[in-house]
């Protein structure tokens, strides 16, 4: 039983691997995986759930990580974009030059990840769905969804 009041070891299921952290009761997910784990793909953005920068697949769907406790993901699979590897996506959005700084790269990757697998079969309007749970604040969101597009149309992920 997980205690609200003292540090606890903790298992977590994240890109494959159980990793043993130590959170406190108040850390979210994201401040775990990127302060205990060191996996800093999912980025701090607004920290309430609107822009999707700390994005990660959490059993097979989009979460914002902010929003979660560390202890409400025992039992889970987690994955961030680093428990990717070299993906037809990654390569879309290079082709496509689908980013600027960078900063919600990572969150538009997850989530896009999550559309492929989920609905491989997905049409336009069902990909413009899923990205709007994501912000750009530099860069015109043409580019990102015509990177998902090309992969969807391939029948790749």
């Amino acid at each position: 039983m997980f205690s609200y009041t003292t540090r606890q070891s903790l298992i977590l299921r994240v890109n494959q691997d159980a990793l043993t952290v130590t959170p406190r009761p108040s850390d979210t997910l994201l401040y775990t995986l990127r302060q205990e784990l060191g996996l800093t793909g999912a980025k701090p953005g607004c920290e309430n759930g609107d822009c999707g920068a700390c994005t990660v697949i959490f059993d097979n769907l989009p979460l914002k990580s902010c929003l979660m406790l560390t202890a409400e993901a025992v039992g889970h699979e987690i994955t961030t974009v680093e428990g990717f590897h070299h993906t037809a996506l990654q390569d879309a959005f290079m082709d496509h030059w689908a980013f600027q700084c960078g900063y919600c790269t990572s969150g538009f990757l997850t989530t896009a990840h999550a559309l492929l697998t989920r609905h491989p079969d997905a049409d336009r309007q069902t990909m413009v769905e899923w990205l709007r749970s994501n912000l750009c604040r530099c860069t015109g969101y043409q580019e990102i969804g015509d990177a998902v597009w090309s992969v969807l149309q391939a029948g790749q992920t």
